[in-house]
């Protein structure tokens, strides 16, 4: 009787709730305040049975102080908050942040859902949103461009999201699959409640058992990920990493991306669409400081790729078996899939009449054999046994193509149009390899190795030494030479021959899973000629470059990527290489090759380098030399430049809006070529979630057509490009003299961020630094970001630009009306400068000075955490007060309601993890070493980056 009571309770809330929400409908948010009142009663409910009534009552304590601490400015609040922190136990600290750091998981989830609720709420209404196709083909075709136009720019267009592995995602598998199934429970609990609406049957039984039974399953998995720890007790594997990125081809991709071309072609009215949207990676193959990273890993990684890949397309052939079951005695087929049906191996009587079917059992069973040669792995089905496996990708699209071709010549277009035509465009998207996975490492340990070989060949003893000329000169002479350097029963270091290693294994993977399997080669740090040129000479020595430099017929394999990262480095970008192609053969080598050179640009050590502004400044300068130079290479050669962008998840790194970032590319640079990194727990909110993922998808599409064809982006004019050079000069000034001319300032940033304790935390396969050192220099740029986006002062993102601001308004001899006049047009018309303020104005919303002081309380030298953290207080006020004299809106985040609406509804419940993190950071430095305690401090880490979301 007690269940039953409590089961018409649970009924009459889920009505009350029903009809609350129809009565309140014309508030927006209200459907996302419900979720997350709902997941977080949960959540409430689960601590209570797991943990006990003290430790919910004293969760309720610790966020009702946060809260008014926030929100009220209130100093006895705080002290209250302090006093409680300080007298809690460790078991009882570790309790509050487990809770605060899932429900932040749950907000995000309830926010996902919401923001996917009012994206169709949008769309119902005929108010698509920009950076959709569909808003983008509108555009276009307002513009006159035809869709045979748009199908001839996609022909000739590459855009390329690149998964790349990094020490800032926190997930673990477990999580996420347990946060995916919440995700679609909340879809399934709207479906509910829409269909009740639209049936009016509020009133009705059914809904309210529907919606208690969602509530009951949403309760098992919240249990579930309560009970699930967050952490990993060992160090994250690069195997690790390739099956958390191979996850999100499972959940997102294999299927998403399909469905996008399926939309464009629907749109184009029919026209066939070129395969213009490919994914890359850079796990299993980035040596750049891994030395977890070897040939056996790159092994491993196309191999675990082509397995998934294989056995989702097996997955979809049975399935189509099951569908096509058409009799030949009631439809016709076509010869060629006559053919097919007959080549099969076939034979049983029941399905003899059924020629579909006979032929997808015959493509099944060589599809198996292709898994099995490729991966050594097993089909989970065998109607007839694994046989005559697919040499190339190819192969298996061909039979496939026969198979549509025959439905669509005989009234079956309907039967392809579910799963055949996905399938059909997942193989030409991604062939046996899922992937093309890039190559990468820095360009000093190339130099040793070619040191090394030609010492050992006896042809230069001290090739480190020579001069840049001379250097050149002979790499030029070897790569002449047919010869390789290597000797029989030569002596090699081990990093020679792991580096050599790496080489002749992607000779061998292209040979085994296709030449899509691996196309780029990076070189970090370059900053020479010689640093291209020694590349060329390894594929050489291994016959990824075939024939001479000087020979006609010679053709490289990989092209070779330079990766300019310094602020000195984006400078020289163009000269490089403009004298790289003045080589003779080089340019007539890349042409025969493709012809396509990419060129990456790296968001992170430019901003470590000289500051947000500066960055990005010298980053847009950089592309416009190396676009004008390309311009002269494609007359005189026929070479097209696509730009990789090395963006990471903080606006520092190079992170915010894609579509927006698109847009604002200097004139030029796009032309249907694009690549940019995702990384980091940006990957899980942007690719987790299919209907997020394909969105995030879409819009890359949409920002490469509308930069290609509409070219939104007018030359700057020489007063705005003036006015960004003083920018430039005086922000990266301001930022280099706190950062790396303060005396001191290392020892804030160690002490008053959680540097080491993210650097022992294990969520990557790499160091934190590239040198046991503590200096700023040697700190990589990603644990950089994360810590400073840790303790919520965010200083990459926004450092310089107040100072720089306020030099300019009040330059000698300048009117300061006419001054701020100018950056607020620049604000309005230049989509480079508006996207930068638009980016630091987001990372502003995010920063908070009131918890950042309580981070600047761990360094425990008083006048020196006084006197840099007053600086950079100053600086943060000039550019909250820069930021709103330019865009001329008093409150932040005027352009972007819905990351205001997050913050509104989210950032309340973060804020307890910080006041906890400094607490058990304070203890662990005091010496207080305890296991449970440093998996506190690492839960809260976790807790704030899932929370803040591109904190790394």
């Amino acid at each position: 009787m007690k269940k039953l009571a409590a089961r018409k309770n649970d009924q009459d809330q889920n009505a009350a709730s029903l009809q609350a929400r129809a009565a309140r409908k014309h508030d927006k948010d209200l459907p996302l305040i419900e979720d997350i009142r709902l997941l977080g009663r949960i959540l409430g409910d689960i601590i209570r049975e797991q943990e006990g009534v003290a430790v919910y009552e004293l969760i309720e304590q610790v966020r009702q102080l946060s809260v008014a601490f926030r929100r009220d400015h209130d100093h006895e609040a705080d002290k209250a908050l302090k006093k409680l922190l300080k007298g809690l136990s460790t078991d009882q600290t570790v309790s509050v942040i487990r809770a605060f750091t899932y429900f932040s998981h749950l907000a995000n989830l309830a926010e996902d859902r919401h923001h996917i609720r009012r994206r169709a709420v949008h769309e119902r209404a005929g108010n698509t949103q920009e950076g959709s196709v569909e808003v983008a083909l509108s555009r276009l075709r307002w513009a006159g461009i035809t869709p045979d136009e748009i199908a001839q720019t996609l022909a000739q267009a590459y855009v390329s999201p690149v998964l790349t592995a990094h020490p800032t995602e926190v997930q673990r598998q477990s999580i996420l699959q347990a946060e995916h199934d919440i995700a679609r429970l909340l879809v399934e609990r709207d479906d509910i409640q829409a269909r009740a609406q639209l049936f009016n049957s509020a009133k009705d039984a059914l809904t309210p058992r529907e919606l208690a039974s969602n509530e009951s399953m949403l309760r098992a998995r919240v249990a579930q990920l309560w009970m699930t720890r967050l952490l990993r007790y060992s160090k994250l594997t690069v195997a690790d990493e390739i099956e958390n990125a191979l996850s999100y081809y499972e959940a997102t991709f294999l299927r998403e991306v399909p469905r996008i071309y399926a939309a464009l072609e629907d749109a184009l009215e029919g026209r066939s669409i070129h395969s213009f949207l490919r994914m890359g990676q850079w796990i299993g193959g980035d040596r750049d400081g891994n030395p977890n990273v070897t040939a056996d890993t790159l092994k491993l990684a196309l191999c675990r790729q082509s397995e998934v890949v294989l056995r989702h397309y097996l997955t979809e052939v049975h399935y189509l078996g099951a569908e096509l079951s058409m009799s030949a005695r009631l439809v016709d087929v076509s010869a060629a899939m006559r053919a097919l049906a007959n080549a099969s191996p076939d034979s049983n009587p029941h399905r003899q009449d059924e020629p579909y079917r006979r032929a997808l059992t015959g493509i099944y069973a060589r599809l198996a054999a292709t898994l099995e040669h490729l991966t050594g792995g097993q089909a989970a089905r065998h109607a007839v046994a694994p046989q005559n496996p697919y040499v190339q990708a190819e192969e298996l699209l061909n039979d496939l193509l026969v198979i549509g071709d025959s439905l669509r010549a005989h009234h079956g277009e309907s039967l392809a149009a579910q799963r055949l035509n996905p399938l059909i465009r997942a193989v030409k998207v991604f062939g046996f390899c899922l992937s093309t996975v890039d190559l990468r490492q820095s360009s000093d340990k190339h130099e040793a190795v070619v040191a090394e070989l030609l010492a050992v060949a006896q042809v230069d003893a001290n090739y480190a030494q020579l001069d840049e000329a001379h250097k050149c000169a002979l790499l030029q002479r070897l790569l002449q030479e047919p010869r390789p350097l290597r000797v029989v029963a030569g002596q090699y270091s081990e990093l020679a021959c792991s580096e050599l290693a790496i080489f002749e294994a992607a000779k061998e993977m292209r040979a085994r899973y296709g030449r899509d399997a691996i196309i780029h080669y990076i070189i970090s740090h370059t900053e020479t000629v010689s640093d291209l040129l020694e590349v060329l000479l390894l594929q050489k020595e291994v016959g990824l470059l075939q024939g001479c430099l000087d020979q006609p017929d010679a053709r490289l394999d990989l092209i070779v990527v330079p990766l300019f990262e310094t602020i000195g480095d984006l400078r020289a970008a163009a000269d490089i290489m403009q004298a790289y192609y003045a080589i003779p053969g080089v340019a007539a080598l890349l042409q025969r090759s493709g012809g396509v050179q990419d060129i990456m640009l790296g968001y992170s050590d430019s901003n470590k380098d000289g500051g947000i502004f500066t960055s990005n400044w010298e980053l847009y300068q950089a592309e416009l030399a190396l676009v004008e130079l390309f311009d002269q290479l494609g007359q005189q050669h026929g070479l097209r430049l696509r730009m990789f962008h090395g963006r990471g998840g903080t606006v520092g790194r190079g992170g915010g809006p894609s579509y927006q970032a698109i847009l604002a590319q200097p004139p030029g640079t796009v032309r249907g070529q694009i690549r940019l990194t995702e990384q980091g727990e940006v990957i899980a909110s942007k690719y987790a979630n299919p209907e997020i993922g394909r969105r995030n998808l879409e819009t890359l599409v949409a920002a490469t057509l509308e930069a290609t064809l509409l070219q939104p982006t007018k030359p700057a004019t020489k007063a705005y490009l003036q006015a960004a050079e003083q920018l430039s000069q005086a922000s990266m000034a301001a930022y280099r003299k706190l950062v790396y001319e303060t005396p001191g300032f290392a020892d804030y940033f160690f002490g008053s961020t959680p540097i080491r304790e993210i650097a022992e935390l294990n969520i990557g396969s790499r160091p934190a630094s590239r040198k046991a050192t503590q200096a700023i220099e040697d700190l990589r740029a990603i644990p950089w970001g994360f810590s400073w986006g840790q303790c919520r002062l965010t200083l990459p993102g926004w450092y310089g630009f107040g100072s720089a601001v306020e030099a300019f308004v009040q330059l000698e001899g300048a009117d300061p009306r006419r001054q701020l006049a100018l950056l607020q047009k620049m604000y309005r018309q230049w989509p480079f400068f508006r996207t930068l303020l638009s980016n630091m104005d987001m990372v502003i919303a995010k920063s908070d000075l009131a918890l950042a002081s309580r981070y600047s309380e761990l360094v425990a030298d008083t006048r020196l955490r006084k006197r840099i953290f007053s600086s950079i207080e100053a600086e943060w006020l000039r550019t909250t007060d820069a930021l709103a004299r330019i865009t001329e809106e008093k409150d932040r985040l005027a352009s972007n309601p819905a990351l205001a609406r997050s913050i509104r509804h989210r950032f309340p419940y973060i804020d307890p993890l910080h006041h906890l993190q400094v607490e058990l950071v304070r203890r662990w430095r005091a010496g207080q070493v305890d296991e449970r305690l440093k998996n506190g401090i690492h839960i809260s880490i976790n807790g704030i980056a899932a929370g803040l979301r591109n904190t790394g």
